[in-house]
């Protein structure tokens, strides 16, 4: 065993580090772009910034085959985004309290989901079983579909979510108050939720349980995606922020909170319940008693 796992380990040290790399060159592309877009918006600066980025990313996933390396992006990019607009000019006339806590709290979440795709990406042949029924679906054309629905897509609909962000670290005039307290408590729940979620499934996966097994204990025994109830619950505490600092224009940063939902529990949710029905066979079973992502205790047989 000793022997596999260091014959595996230059491969995925060097893979880290290409990737690392990668989001290195996307990061100086996205300041350029954003540079020569300076006298715009800065939510369009920002936007700009993050479409040069996402065309970086893209490069390199093309010259390494493996669609794989663009998700961190997911968890990278919002961290500057958000740091930008909070302390690089457009959050000048914002409450510096809220500020810190909106940023602090995107860079907690964002290095706790970048750390569980580290330990949990393999090498960098390591592709999500979603990109290769993809690729296999596309043929020729898959390279073209990559870029648009899976890399572009979630750049939009994350940029979408970071509009809370954007109103709660730029919004002048409110000062942090108790809808602030709130939308902290139910981020901050929103990130514990989904690390145990991750935690108890990499440790269930680690323990090489029999094949067809279900992960049925812990949060997993009141949803079947726990995780993705803590990645829905992230955004919408966000948008508690924008609420709170923006109360007079907050409905279009519903936007965000609302296109998470939509993704999760209309496009993921179908792709996975897919797949566990094809290769568990009490699935079908779990299915009925279970909630598919709001934790809620199951239903009796």
């Amino acid at each position: 065993m000793n022997g596999a796992a260091s014959t595996r380990a230059p491969g995925r040290r060097g893979g880290l580090l290409l990737v690392a790399f990668a989001y290195a060159v996307a990061g100086a592309a996205a300041w350029f772009v954003g540079g020569l877009a300076r006298g715009l918006d800065p939510l369009w600066v920002a936007a700009t910034a993050d479409a040069a980025g996402t065309v970086a990313v893209f490069a390199f996933s093309l010259a390494l085959d493996n669609t794989s390396v663009y998700d961190p992006y997911w968890s990278v990019a919002p961290v500057p985004l958000a740091a930008w607009w909070a302390w690089g000019g457009p959050g000048d006339g914002a409450d510096p309290l809220r500020r810190a806590v909106v940023v602090g709290l995107v860079a907690l979440w964002a290095v706790r989901l970048t750390w569980n795709w580290m330990r949990s990406w393999n090498d960098p042949a390591d592709e999500d079983w979603r990109y290769v029924d993809v690729r296999r679906r596309t043929g020729p054309l898959y390279w073209p579909a990559s870029f648009l629905a899976l890399h572009s897509m979630p750049t939009v609909v994350v940029f979408l979510g970071l509009l809370s962000v954007h109103a709660a670290t730029t919004a002048p005039g409110r000062p942090f108050g108790a809808l602030d307290v709130l939308a902290a408590a139910v981020t901050l729940a929103a990130i514990w939720i989904e690390a145990a979620a991750d935690r108890q499934l990499l440790r269930f996966v680690r323990s090489r349980p029999a094949k067809g097994a279900l992960l049925t204990t812990g949060l997993w025994a009141w949803s079947r995606h726990p995780n993705y109830f803590g990645e829905i619950l992230l955004w919408w505490g966000l948008w508690l922020f924008a609420l709170a600092a923006a109360p007079e224009t907050w409905w279009w940063t519903l936007a965000g909170p609302a296109a998470m939902t939509l993704l999760f529990s209309c496009i993921s949710l179908r792709l996975v319940t897919q797949r566990m029905l094809a290769g568990h066979p009490e699935y079908a079973e779990r299915r009925k008693r279970v909630s598919a992502i709001v934790p809620w205790p199951p239903r009796n047989r």
